[in-house]
């Protein structure tokens, strides 16, 4: 499985980005998906996770600003960011969690990260 991340860079604050995540080598309508973000000195945290069936999760400092959806017919996963805060400065996470039966179970990949810079 691999991971493509694209669409970061740096913003001012209140400004938008995409972020898109290419997926290969997997059934990506199977899968999970979801971005993370780890800012300098803190541990990486969720920001946002859609399931297989579409259902989406979001972290309560990104609700109302961020938006996951997911192309399965390109195998991508986006992230449409706005109104970005100094504090959404991350390097941003691709994660993929393949679904590969009861006795396997979810098998978790990532890809290389993205920045993302907020100046204030």
């Amino acid at each position: 499985v691999q991971l493509v991340e694209s669409g970061g860079g740096l913003v001012q604050a209140g400004g938008s980005l995409r972020l898109s995540c290419a997926a290969s080598g997997t059934i990506f309508s199977r899968d999970d998906m979801g971005w993370y973000r780890q800012a300098p000195g803190k541990q990486r945290e969720l920001v946002a996770t859609i399931t297989s069936g579409g259902t989406t999760n979001y972290a309560d400092s990104v609700k109302g600003r961020f938006t996951i959806w997911r192309d399965n017919a390109k195998d991508t996963v986006y992230l449409q960011m706005n109104s970005l805060e100094a504090e959404d400065t991350a390097v941003y996470y691709c994660n993929l969690v393949e679904h590969l039966g009861r006795r396997i179970g979810p098998v978790d990949y990532w890809g290389q990260g993205i920045e993302v810079t907020v100046s204030s």
